[in-house]
């Protein structure tokens, strides 16, 4: 651990990635917040230097499109959680993506030790488009009154041999990336299937957004 925090460097200033080479952005999924950030990294980093989004959810031809002179070298790279443990990065094209950035993506991951698989830039790429409506549904069993946070999770997790409940899955998320994520789909997709659960929205009104809060579905006070 020593090694590795050695090799690194802390900064809060953009100005100091003049030298990089590459470039990972990976803050809330917010597309105003992302195009402050896009703007001012094209700006700070060399002409050569890739620019790659984490979002889950939002179109990285969208995020492209704010760095049009550079937008041939935006890319998504979307780490699955927990990074250090999940083995997979999904990697996304926007339209304006080139063939050389896409492949000095997919190098840098193998070099990480990660497996790579490659989405087409809709929605919720692959990961998202299937795993968050999987998670809404198990909160609208849940406001339905189905079977309690415990059942739903007991009947997920040893009926398909999932490693968490879907539940638990999302308080690890964080419940406002969940929400925000379901919000992209349905405004994206314009289709009613990806309606967020009004529990959904409720918990996260009332601050309850998982382990990084205390509470979601469960209290992680005790």
């Amino acid at each position: 651990m020593k090694e590795v925090l050695g090799r690194s460097q802390w900064t809060s200033d953009v100005a100091n990635l003049s030298g990089v080479d590459f470039v990972i952005e990976a803050v809330n999924e917010d597309f105003e917040l992302k195009k402050k950030i896009f703007q001012s990294v094209a700006k700070n980093t060399p002409n050569h230097a890739i620019l790659a989004t984490n979002t889950s959810s939002i179109s990285i031809s969208k995020i492209a499109g704010i760095i049009p002179e550079r937008a041939h070298q935006v890319i998504g790279m979307h780490f699955m959680n927990p990074v250090p443990v999940m083995q997979l990065v999904e990697v996304i094209r926007a339209l304006q993506t080139s063939d050389e950035t896409h492949a000095k993506t997919l190098a840098l991951a193998e070099q990480m030790g990660k497996t790579c698989s490659t989405a087409r830039d809709i929605p919720g790429f692959i990961a998202n488009r299937i795993l968050m409506p999987y998670i809404n549904e198990a909160v609208f069993a849940l406001y339905e009154g189905i079977g309690t946070v415990e059942d739903i999770d007991k009947t997920m997790k040893l009926g398909t041999n999932v490693p968490m409940g879907p539940l638990t899955l999302a308080d690890f998320i964080g419940l406002d990336t969940c929400l925000a994520i379901m919000k992209v789909l349905n405004q994206e997709l314009a289709d009613s299937k990806y309606r967020p659960c009004p529990l959904l929205v409720n918990y996260v009104n009332a601050g309850r957004l998982g382990r990084k809060s205390g509470l979601g579905f469960y209290n992680y006070w005790k």
